[in-house]
């Protein structure tokens, strides 16, 4: 994270390098003007170094500007917009070093072409505010961007968890408790749990924890249930021992403006799902799910109950262990919550490895493809008047229509507690090609139906599709513009 004191000298110095190119200097030009040594003036201009007042007033007398102009963090309309860029909480916190991006090099490819830049920075701006993107949609996008780079695989973590519980003698393939998570995170940091507080105020309702780093309690909602809790306190745990401080102190993370915050959460739940779900024990039991040729959907609830996991923290699992150990890089991950009327249907978490895969989250207010195993699964949830089982599984193979793409789609569903006439499934998608084939013996099972699906129906040629909730209308918009670029080829 780049401190405020750094910043200053990253302004300053990319106002002595606009400076000094509008006035055609060379460093040797500028060094003899001013008598500041000419690797000084490098380390200025790349940030390094921040000069004394004296060098502050040669400096302004060459480039015929004023001393506080000079210090100030604001500049003229040309180099405005990269330095709100470089002033935003986005530059500060966002971690460039793990994109492989060198920041001096990055401010000076900005500064070769700052009306370039200005155009792009006014462009994505446009862009966010016309699809109602907020500085979360963007923090955590830019979040699943790195898990990508790293196809979701981190190592560092994975240790981590394993040397967590080898120094308090646990064994890989043990089950981990409620209480023994409990009774593991007061040993080691000394943090009690208190799951009353929370429901007494109504507005923390929606919050399922919070922890007070001042008290040393961490404050669990009573309506979570335990395979909730487990993750919660193994959470917390990860907190601690991955010894992260810029990092959310609730649940439902309040203040999505600070990347870090994000980044830090994203580690400490990676680390919990690690060391609930072993990484040996689930690449053994996907082996035996993989060699199977029966589709049996049973079998991921039955994963569910052997771990004593929720489903997204299984599904979220497999985006780690499917890569790394079968190869199988094309994936992704979706969460799709479902209204009450069974009208709208909203993505509210994704992840996508190697590319952006079908389906994906729109900000225009289209209708997803009810042909999507992820909606279907929430109906037959709901047609459910008493359901047996906490969750529904189901799958699908989804051949999306006009593309040569399709998916195998594991789906696993829930009615929310509170409201039982809305739910939430979590899909796993892993994209159909030859290494797949080879992995996977139950896609040919004929009882693991297929079906022709799209993205939206605002964009779907589907002429005969009992389904459809939305006329076509972009779909037709593109026709008329491939239709009219068309004829006038022909002129």
């Amino acid at each position: 994270m780049i401190k405020d004191k750094e910043l200053v000298k990253l302004i300053f110095g990319l106002k002595i390098k606009y400076l000094r190119r509008s006035k055609n200097l060379s460093y040797k030009d500028l060094a003899g003007q001013t008598g500041i040594g000419l690797s000084y003036i490098h380390e200025i201009e790349k940030g390094k170094k921040y000069p004394k007042y004296d060098k502050i007033i040669k400096l302004a007398e060459v480039f015929e500007v004023d001393y506080d102009s000079l210090v100030s963090t604001t500049s003229t309309k040309h180099l405005r917009p990269i330095l709100d860029l470089i002033k935003s909480d986005f530059f500060k916190v966002f971690p460039l070093d793990s994109f492989g991006i060198d920041r001096s090099k990055l401010i000076e490819m900005f500064l070769d072409a700052p009306d370039r830049v200005n155009a792009l920075v006014s462009t994505l701006e446009t862009t966010i505010r016309s699809y109602h993107m907020t500085q979360e949609n963007f923090y955590l996008t830019a979040l699943r961007s790195y898990q990508n780079i790293q196809n979701n695989y981190f190592e560092d973590v994975e240790k981590s968890a394993i040397q967590f519980k080898k120094e308090n003698k646990l064994k890989n393939s043990t089950i981990l408790k409620t209480k023994k998570l409990i009774d593991l995170l007061k040993k080691n940091y000394e943090i009690s749990i208190d799951d009353n507080s929370l429901n007494i105020n109504k507005a923390l309702n929606e919050i399922r924890s919070f922890y007070n780093s001042k008290k040393n309690i961490l404050f669990l909602n009573s309506d979570l249930s335990d395979e909730q809790i487990r993750f919660l306190v193994a959470r917390e745990i990860g907190f601690q021992y991955l010894n992260l401080e810029e990092r959310p102190y609730e649940t439902r993370i309040i203040d999505a403006s600070n990347y870090e915050k994000l980044l830090s959460n994203f580690k400490a739940s990676y680390f919990a799902v690690a060391l609930l779900l072993d990484e040996s024990a689930i690449i053994k039991d996907m082996k035996t799910f993989f060699q199977s040729t029966k589709w049996n959907p049973d079998f991921l609830l039955n994963l569910l109950k052997k771990n004593n996991v929720t489903p997204e923290m299984l599904f979220q699992r497999l985006t780690n262990i499917l890569p790394k150990h079968f190869g199988i890089n094309d994936l992704f991950f979706l969460r799709l919550h479902s209204s009450s009327d069974l009208e709208t249907f909203a993505i509210t978490k994704e992840l996508h490895l190697s590319q952006l895969h079908e389906p994906y989250t729109n900000y225009t207010d289209e209708k997803y493809c009810r042909r999507w195993i992820s909606i279907e699964i929430l109906k037959k949830l709901r047609m459910e008047k008493v359901l047996k089982k906490p969750y529904l599984a189901d799958g699908q193979i989804s051949d999306y229509h006009d593309s040569d793409n399709a998916y195998l789609l594991l789906s696993i569903a829930k009615k929310n507690h509170k409201n039982t006439k809305e739910g939430t499934s979590v899909n796993l998608g892993l994209k159909i090609n030859k290494e797949l084939n080879e992995q996977i013996n139950f896609l040919k099972d004929p009882n693991l139906k297929t079906k022709l699906v799209h993205t939206t129906c605002q964009r779907c040629s589907i002429s005969d599709c009992s389904e459809r909730t939305a006329y076509p209308e972009i779909l037709e918009k593109e026709n008329e513009l491939i239709e009219i670029e068309s004829a006038l080829r022909k002129l």
